[in-house]
């Protein structure tokens, strides 16, 4: 027989363990999805979508002496683009689903539809890299007016002008440096009674700059050996995101598996595409190296 006092180690086969909370690892903030044109290819459509441009025509000036013979020719183009399928399989047996705390349950259940979301915002990422000419370059610091030439070499082309709105992706650390640009004059000037600078300061920058709207979006990838981002400047017209069919779930009963399990099927079906291409985009490449101060 034992001798001395009795502590949670003297009975830990009888504590028992108790998850008191669960949680899914948080998802980077951030998606563009809502800033580009968004088309559906509907039943019956055929598995591709097309949108036909008119290229412009000319007008030529005329005397009371002119006979006007000098037809301009129409012609169009053709935009097609073909949505893909994409999907992720879950399986859960049922002894798991009864065995696992019950507020695990309700967290497993969105954990399919984030990676679906992640994939569509990453594929729309995709498209950034792919603009003709990048402005900034690898390892140099973001500054506004990389921004600003980009707004307005959109607005400005002289092939096909952009409209508005303009928006832009870009990684924490990339705006960063727009902050420290606009937060310079602290302690060279008094920036106490508010303005763009003393927001900035307070909040990190957060607005527009230039007619572009600058989104926070940390699913942009960091170059490891580089510490470079890849972040973009578009027209939201720039980027079309053509839906196919509807995004869906089907759950199927598997009696066969582990005394029975339900498999989870999540799809959808979707691609995205250039408009107006080189006109309407631009790469913005900058170094993204992890703040330190």
């Amino acid at each position: 027989m034992a001798v001395g006092r009795t502590t949670t180690d003297s009975l830990d086969a009888s504590i028992p363990t108790i998850v008191g909370a669960s949680r899914n690892v948080r998802e980077n903030e951030g998606e563009i999805m809502s800033t580009v044109d968004r088309q559906t290819l509907g039943k019956g459509m055929g598995i591709t979508w097309h949108e036909v441009s008119y290229a412009k025509v000319t007008a030529q000036a005329i005397t009371e002496d002119t006979i006007l013979d000098n037809p301009q020719q129409m012609s169009d183009t053709d935009f097609p683009l073909t949505p893909t399928v994409v999907g992720i399989e879950t399986l859960i047996t049922d002894r798991v689903g009864e065995r696992i705390v019950q507020h695990g349950v309700a967290k497993l259940g969105v954990l399919a539809q984030n990676a679906m979301t992640r994939k569509k915002n990453q594929d729309g990422l995709t498209q950034l890299d792919s603009f003709t000419t990048y402005l900034s370059a690898p390892g140099t610091t973001l500054t506004y007016g990389n921004i600003m030439a980009a707004s307005v070499r959109i607005t400005g082309n002289t092939t096909e002008p952009g409209p508005s709105p303009l928006h832009a992706q870009l990684h924490a650390f990339q705006i960063k440096d727009l902050t420290d640009e606009m937060t310079s004059p602290v302690g060279t000037y008094d920036v106490s009674s508010g303005g763009l600078s003393a927001d900035a300061f307070r909040n990190g920058f957060k607005g527009m700059i230039g007619n572009v709207s600058i989104h926070e979006n940390n699913e942009i990838t960091i170059d490891s050996t580089s510490s470079d981002a890849k972040g973009g400047v578009y027209s939201k017209m720039a980027l079309v995101l053509v839906q196919g069919r509807s995004p869906r779930a089907v759950a199927v009963r598997r009696e066969d598996i582990g005394g029975g399990a339900t498999i989870m099927y999540h799809y959808d079906e979707y691609v995205y595409g250039e408009r107006s291409s080189g006109n309407w985009g631009y790469e913005i490449y900058s170094d993204a190296t992890t703040p330190t101060s």
